[in-house]
């Protein structure tokens, strides 16, 4: 087994829109949120201001913790592609400082296509990760959510 993977994401909402970025895989587009992968002696929010930077070329101010998710890899549909992978995943309520409008960033992931925001109300028609993403955002003024979310996909 690989070393846990720790990541950061920003959750970005604007006008009953949120933030994510499109991917692309045989089977057509997929979403995930802004951010990545934490670096060796960075912060969490540095590792989120770096990530959004390269991904969306925003600048961000992170606020609170919203969720922590988990993942391992072999208890999940794409077990065949990633068995080894464990990784914890910090979702944080985050902004756009200034009024500048995202887009695909200088050092994209190998799979991005681009930034888009989806429309809460209309987020079940998207194949978005983690899965439990819709139904958080469907009810966002609803429900409330353990802060931690479990091993998920």
């Amino acid at each position: 087994m690989k070393n846990i993977r720790i990541s950061a994401k920003a959750v970005i909402l604007e006008n009953r829109k949120v933030l994510m970025i499109k991917n692309i895989d045989k089977d057509g587009f997929w979403y995930l949120l802004p951010g990545g992968g934490q670096r060796p002696k960075e912060t969490l929010i540095q590792a989120l201001k770096r990530e959004c930077k390269e991904e969306a070329n925003i600048d961000i101010t992170v606020g609170e913790l919203l969720f922590i998710r988990e993942y391992i890899g072999e208890h999940h549909e794409f077990r065949e592609y990633d068995r080894d992978e464990h990784q914890i995943e910090f979702m944080f309520s985050c902004n756009i400082v200034g009024n500048k409008s995202p887009q695909e960033g200088e050092t994209p992931d190998i799979y991005q296509k681009g930034v888009e925001w989806l429309e809460i109300t209309k987020i079940n028609d998207y194949r978005i990760y983690p899965k439990i993403l819709k139904e958080i955002f469907t009810n966002i003024n609803t429900k409330k959510f353990s802060i931690y979310l479990g091993d998920i996909n």
